[in-house]
């Protein structure tokens, strides 16, 4: 399936305890390229030491390099529209 035939998602992605660290992005990745990406990133981090930190801008480079024919936007701060 082409980049320009999938569609465009929400994705909220939940690394740590802590809600405010979630990675919010927008993608035509599925869930299971993202966690295929990001899963070994985690696991090492949480397996290793200082040097094996990432933070969501790590994250977000590493499915772009991934997947380089797909969407991946880091959204950072979510707009709210009241009509």
């Amino acid at each position: 399936m082409s980049n320009k035939t999938k569609k465009l998602r929400v994705v909220e992605i939940n690394t740590t305890a802590y809600h405010e660290e979630n990675l919010t992005i927008i993608t035509t990745l599925s869930d299971d390229e993202i966690s295929e990406v990001l899963q070994p990133i985690i696991d090492k981090e949480r397996d290793g030491g200082e040097d094996d930190e990432y933070d969501n801008d790590v994250l977000v480079k590493a499915l772009i390099v991934a997947y380089p024919k797909h969407t991946v936007v880091h959204s950072e701060e979510n707009d709210y529209l009241e009509l």
